[in-house]
């Protein structure tokens, strides 16, 4: 993944940042703060049924 297809989070901050990049076979997830320490990778299907889930306070505590 090149360095310009990461784009971070609106909601990052000081504490909490990440950065998401996207191609048409997957969906990669890494911790701004710490850009070599590895990333996770799924499916945009995946992806996408956690954004939904995401939007429908699943996730909320």
């Amino acid at each position: 993944m090149s360095e310009r297809n990461w784009r971070k989070s609106s909601r990052s901050n000081q504490y909490n940042c990440v950065e998401v990049a996207l191609s048409p076979h997957f969906v990669a997830v890494r911790d701004s703060k710490a850009v070599e320490g590895g990333r996770l990778t799924v499916s945009p299907a995946r992806w996408a049924s956690f954004l939904r889930g995401l939007g429908s306070g699943r996730f909320d505590r």
